[in-house]
């Protein structure tokens, strides 16, 4: 699968990155606006997780100004969508139109009958780049749903927060960006929809920021299912807030914990993932190697599989992506 990369930000990076460890991926071009990034100096990149931009070597790949370049050749097989959500719709029309698959960074749009446009029109060649299942904690989960090893997922408890987003222009935009909900929480909506199914309804209590939820609490009701399933997160203003995740989900016969928090020091903390069987025995496995970007690799190698077979990974499906984030419009009332 021969990759090029439209927007280098953080997600950019990141993804250039799990390229660097994709055995059957290769990246052979990216575009940006900004000459520094074209020549190779992305030092000014930072974000939440994962190692701090540097200088990286341009020779052999195919470097534009434009997006536009990259679909008009002939050696690139698959479009990577890395720029603000308000770009996505764009990019992803045009690069479907020009005959590419595509990897489309989560959300794919910021409303979700934009979202079903696409999905619709993506014809078997639209995947949506949604990590969290590639994190083998989050992993764990949706597979012991699927084959339910434990019985039936029958609760779930989840969290997402972090602190002021200062490397995201524009966080707090509904037109731009979609704040905590279709930035944050639409990791969780998107699992939720995986292990759960679709809601009926929801009940939201949040504080507001610039017309979005900035702080949220949810609960989950689904009329066909008398499961119990909760979500909180968003934005707590202080730089010392750490990025915290984590969930409780109670299948039949088991139930599964975990919490990871890391510090704007470089520091974490985690509860690692516990299984608690209902006849008292637990489970502490090791599972993988806490990178962050070994699951992002896990990722282009899963949309690499999906290219080479024309069967879309059910995590990369876009309709299910859809799904999350008419989710997070509910919520957002």
């Amino acid at each position: 699968m021969r990759t090029a990369i439209v927007g280098v930000g953080f997600m950019g990076w990141i993804h250039y990155l799990a390229y660097q460890r994709s055995p059957h991926a290769e990246l052979v071009g990216f575009c940006s606006r900004s000459e520094a990034k074209r020549s190779g100096d992305w030092t000014s990149i930072q974000g939440n997780f994962g190692p701090p931009g540097r200088q990286i070597d341009v020779s052999g790949l195919t470097v534009a100004e434009h997006w536009q370049a990259l679909l008009e050749d002939s050696g690139v097989d698959v479009i990577d969508v890395c720029l603000p959500p308000r770009m996505h719709e764009e990019v992803v029309v045009a690069a479907l139109d020009a005959g590419k698959h595509v990897l489309c960074e989560k959300p794919l749009a910021l409303q979700a009958d934009t979202a079903r446009r696409l999905a619709d029109r993506g014809d078997g060649r639209l995947m949506v780049a949604h990590i969290l299942p590639f994190h083998p904690e989050f992993q764990l989960l949706v597979d012991a749903a699927g084959d339910q090893r434990w019985g039936k997922p029958i609760a779930g408890r989840f969290k997402r927060t972090i602190g002021p987003p200062d490397w995201i222009p524009d966080f707090y935009d509904a037109t731009s960006v979609g704040g905590p909900l279709l930035d944050l929480h639409v990791h969780d909506a998107h699992l939720i929809r995986l292990l759960f199914g679709m809601p009926d309804r929801v009940d939201t209590a949040s504080r507001q920021h610039q017309g979005v939820p900035k702080l949220h609490e949810t609960v989950f009701h689904f009329n066909d299912s008398p499961v119990v399933v909760s979500c909180g997160g968003g934005v707590i203003d202080s730089p010392a807030r750490p990025f915290t995740h984590g969930f409780e989900v109670s299948f039949e016969k088991a139930t599964v914990r975990f919490e990871f928090a890391a510090y704007a020091d470089g520091q974490t903390s985690i509860v690692p993932l516990t299984i608690m069987h209902v006849d008292g025995t637990v489970e502490m496995p090791t599972l993988g190697d806490g990178d962050p970007i070994t699951a992002f690799a896990a990722e282009i190698d899963a949309a690499a599989e999906s290219v080479r077979t024309g069967k879309i990974h059910p995590v990369l499906d876009a309709s299910i992506a859809a799904d999350a984030i008419e989710i997070c419009q509910m919520q957002a009332g």
